[in-house]
């Protein structure tokens, strides 16, 4: 279809006259980036000035409040500030408390103090500014990748466990919010935006009948798949492990055109019998791909016009892009946009660049975002992953407009839903600028040290699971000397790997294999809701991993910090690590390894409860 040349934006020529619509509202927005963020500000105060936060900050004048008034009166938060809010609305007071607006759901984010899941109060509005930014995506991928309105997209995208808080209100994880929105089930017919996956498969709650229906339908239409993706690196990853292990099965359906008996769901089953008839030479094909066992190249072999991977591979998903690549025989992969269960950020207007060259744009209209800057503190030495923290008390905020190129900052923002100056917790470096609009490298989520998928670890409750794991040592006069960790995502799915080095006070009476793997369970116990939900329902993360080394082993990784540059006074034991050489030391001291027994205890319902003790035990 011919486009109006006056209608070109300088990100390129749009492929559609309603592209070129989408490029211009991007250009319009990054060009304007002060001047709309201010616009923002104004709504959201304007909005929710009658809310029982904003009014406790004394403002007045609703959304005639200036920004120097705003930042003057209105203190930086974290969730735990805002915790005792939230329970209130958990609990079914419907008074204006964050939002005049009601709240329609709670979005679940993983990251409090206390491990359990974040409780984010959204609005329906909400659902529409993140579809708008949805419909950026495409628009800014064709200016890259021509032709791809003439085939399907192979993406594996899940649905996850919700439950209703005691409000009545249902709370479930952001992506699960969108997939069941009218706003996705009932999108409008666009050529450029066709699933393999028909939404009845996505919509399946159940993981294994949701990846083998969408895995199906992604073969049959195998020549027609022109690129795949999920939502994160590890889900991809996720979906060829469960290719290897279920080829047959697979290949088995196509020939004979009957759908595996497992698969119980009647909404999938229905809509599969339109898609699913016998196709022998397909059936054939899928065989000679996978019946030898070599998985290289796989993707591009059983989907060979695939022209990329749609995934996020920035942040803790680097570790994926190895991996990725083996499988993919190297095609470009994509990270598209930059988002979190309190609100949608930005996009990448340049997404074939490689993964490490990935920056996103912030689109100033879809929140009011500021920005405390942070002071990396450089590792005592390349050997150890360093965690820098910003200080307790940060300087001035600075506005989007206003950061400086090179320099990293803490995301903080304000929300038509009523978050006000709120701390995301994501580390962010400028890369560059659009028009007016700063470009970001994510950098890493602030004080997060173990990460597989959509779980985050850090040091303090990583210390707790050790501790508590301990207690099962000391009827062995056992103790744990020292320890470190890493996420071992060579293994499908990855896992936690703890090293041990144990003080065992009477040989002859020290903790067998069978205590040594209990120690494992307990550590999972103690671990957040989003790490055992990953490992119960999602089947996401494998048994947790506790290699026991030799004696003297940690004093040797101290020796070689030292060795590289670390200071003996400011040497501290990593309680992460990544780098090959320590990995590798640590790992030839091994003396027994040990694995979780079983999965540990996780029910949906269990969330509220933890909240509502924590609640109960902060008063």
């Amino acid at each position: 279809m011919a486009v109006d040349s006056s209608t070109s934006s300088s990100l390129g020529p749009p492929a559609t006259e309603k592209d070129a619509k989408a490029l211009q509202f991007i250009e319009e927005m990054t060009k304007n980036c002060d001047s709309v963020q201010e616009n923002v500000l104004s709504q959201i105060l304007t909005q929710n000035a009658d809310a029982e936060y904003l009014k406790k900050w004394n403002l007045g004048g609703g959304g005639a409040v200036n920004r120097k008034t705003f930042k003057s009166k209105v203190p930086v938060v974290s969730y735990e500030d805002l915790h005792p809010y939230i329970q209130r609305i958990v609990n079914g007071d419907r008074s204006p408390i964050l939002s005049t607006r009601p709240i329609s759901e709670f979005l679940t984010s993983s990251g409090t103090s206390a491990g359990e899941r974040k409780l984010m109060p959204t609005i329906a509005d909400e659902m529409d500014r993140r579809q708008k930014l949805y419909s950026l995506l495409m628009p800014v991928m064709n200016l890259y990748v021509p032709g791809l309105d003439k085939g399907k997209g192979l993406y594996f995208l899940f649905i996850k466990a919700e439950t209703k808080t005691p409000s009545g209100l249902v709370a479930r994880p952001v992506l699960t919010s969108y997939y069941k929105s009218q706003q996705f089930k009932t999108r409008p017919y666009d050529p450029y935006n066709v699933y393999t996956s028909p939404n009845e498969t996505i919509l399946c709650v159940d993981s294994f009948q949701s990846m083998y229906s969408q895995m199906l339908c992604g073969l049959i239409y195998h020549q027609q798949v022109l690129r795949c993706g999920a939502v994160f690196a590890s889900g991809l990853v996720r979906a060829i492990k469960f290719l290897t292990l279920n080829w047959k099965q697979l290949a088995l359906d196509i020939q004979t055109g009957c759908l595996n008996p497992k698969i119980t769901d009647p909404d999938i089953r229905a809509c599969m019998s339109n898609i699913l008839k016998p196709d022998p030479d397909l059936a054939r094909f899928i065989t000679v791909q996978c019946c030898e066992g070599n998985w290289e190249g796989i993707i591009t072999r059983v989907w060979p016009n695939t022209k990329y991977l749609d995934v996020i591979v920035t942040g803790a998903m680097a570790q994926y892009i190895p991996i990725l690549d083996f499988y993919s025989g190297n095609l470009p992969q994509t990270c598209t946009m930059y988002a979190s269960s309190e609100c949608y950020f930005g996009l990448n207007l340049t997404p074939m660049v490689k993964p490490s060259e990935v920056s996103y744009t912030i689109m100033p209209n879809m929140g009011y975002f500021e920005f405390i800057p942070h002071n990396s503190v450089d590792s005592v030495s390349d050997s150890v992953d360093s965690v820098s923290h910003s200080v307790d008390s940060p300087p001035q905020l600075i506005e989007l407009a206003d950061v400086e190129l090179g320099k990293e900052y803490e995301l903080v923002i304000s929300t038509y839903s009523g978050l006000c100056r709120y701390r995301v917790g994501d580390i962010l470096r400028v890369t560059g600028f659009h028009n007016s609009a700063p470009q970001f490298k994510f950098i890493r989520r602030k004080n997060v040290l173990l990460s597989i998928e959509s779980d985050k670890t850090d040091e303090t409750e990583l210390q707790n699971a050790i501790e508590k794991a301990s207690e099962l040592l000391k009827e062995f006069n056992t103790a744990v000397v020292e320890y470190t960790s890493y996420g071992d995502t060579k293994t499908i799915p990855g896992h936690y790997v703890i090293y041990w080095e144990l003080l065992v006070k009477d040989p002859s009476h020290g903790p067998g294999s069978e205590v040594l793997d209990q120690c494992c369970l307990a550590m999972e116990e103690s671990l957040n809701s989003v790490y055992r939900q990953s490992r119960v329902a999602d089947n996401s993360i494998g048994p947790l991993e506790i290699r026991v080394v030799k004696n003297g082993t940690f004093e040797e990784l101290m020796d070689y910090a030292i060795s590289r540059g670390a200071s003996i006074n400011q040497y501290k034991v990593p309680r992460c690590v990544s780098f090959t050489p320590i990995m590798e030391l640590l790992d030839s001291r091994v003396v027994s390894t040990h694995f979780s027994p079983s999965a540990p205890h996780w029910v949906p319902d269990q969330r509220f409860k933890d909240i509502n003790f924590v609640s109960n035990k902060s008063k």
